[in-house]
């Protein structure tokens, strides 16, 4: 994903979309292994990890919005073109791990699962987050929903007054569906106020990147001190992300813009995709456990695990490019 707005591209997001990446496989790799670890940043800080997937819905919004907002409002864009492009650059890739998964573990139902995710629509279903082929592939699911409606999306931004009343709306929703609806984040509705807060970042963006980086920093560190004393509230959540994507906008430095955070970003997708798988192969080879099971295993597990998903990733990516370039 691109973010693309009069042919500028906001380099720091990269960085952020990396960060997003690794950390989602750090906490995968903590969560599914039984390392005998304390403290804070083992116990609180590394499995809050997971509420990345909400910064990845926050920057897809913002990107989106900067590569296809105005084209779609004027009608320059062919729908046709715009979602067969989202299926092009989606299913080759999670097609892949899918028939992968199939195989190692074949059964019916996961041969109804993978008919589920190889459609791309399975964020629709109800209990799509019970989805065991690829299981992290919820998120790819509630992705795929926002691509879907993301014209009706551009038309709730038409004007900030109903952006404003969307996002309200959204921010009802979210508190709806876990207090009476009972549903989390694998439901496009509970995440809509992540995507809102994209698009309001978009509509304001020639204002925010007037306002003083450090500012922005210092209320970002604020919603990480309110995110944790509040036990990870989603609101405090949704703050921290939104002002992440905003310092994202307006800063520039070699911290997130640099040659490293570029690469990550660029399959972000596939890294947060595959890990899961990488992370299987490497428990039957019995590495997770080779130095005991404290941090220095943990830490070596997670750096290969991240290595190894990188290379496949990387490789993968390029195979399928170029595949395609021949068929077109």
């Amino acid at each position: 994903m691109h973010l693309t707005q009069k042919q500028k591209h906001f380099h720091s997001l990269d960085g952020l979309r990396a960060i997003a990446a690794l950390s989602i496989v750090a906490m995968h790799v903590l969560s599914n292994s039984n390392y005998k670890m304390s403290g804070f940043i083992a116990q609180r800080v590394i499995p809050s990890f997971s509420d990345f997937v909400f910064l990845f819905m926050t920057i897809s919004a913002f990107g989106m919005c900067c590569g296809y907002y105005e084209r779609i409002m004027h009608n320059q864009l062919s729908l046709s073109h715009f979602y067969e492009r989202r299926f092009r650059k989606i299913l080759p890739f999670f097609g892949i791990l899918v028939l992968l998964d199939l195989i190692l573990e074949p059964s019916l139902s996961h041969l109804y699962e993978a008919f589920a995710d190889l459609t791309l629509l399975f964020g629709f279903l109800p209990e799509a987050g019970n989805i065991t082929v690829i299981g992290v592939g919820w998120f790819l699911g509630v992705i795929f929903v926002f691509y879907l409606i993301f014209p009706f999306f551009c038309v709730l931004l038409e004007n900030k007054r109903r952006a404003w009343g969307a996002f309200f709306i959204s921010l009802v929703y979210n508190f709806i569906c876990a207090e009476y609806f009972h549903v989390g984040k694998t439901n496009i509705l509970y995440c809509s106020c992540f995507f809102l807060a994209g698009g309001l970042i978009y509509l304001y963006k020639d204002f925010l990147i007037k306002i003083n980086k450090w500012f922005v920093l210092g209320v970002v560190f604020v919603f990480i001190l309110l995110y944790y004393v509040s036990h990870r509230n989603i609101y405090f959540c949704l703050g921290l992300f939104a002002s992440m994507v905003i310092y994202g906008i307006i800063s520039h430095g070699i911290l997130l813009e640099n040659r490293i955070t570029r690469f990550f970003s660029t399959i972000s997708m596939e890294i947060y995709l595959s890990h899961m798988v990488i992370f299987r192969i490497v428990e039957k080879t019995g590495l997770n456990y080779l130095g005991g099971n404290g941090w220095p295993q943990y830490l070596f597990t997670t750096l290969t695990v991240i290595i190894l998903t990188s290379v496949f990733s990387f490789v993968a990516r390029q195979i399928l490019s170029r595949l395609t370039e021949r068929q077109a």
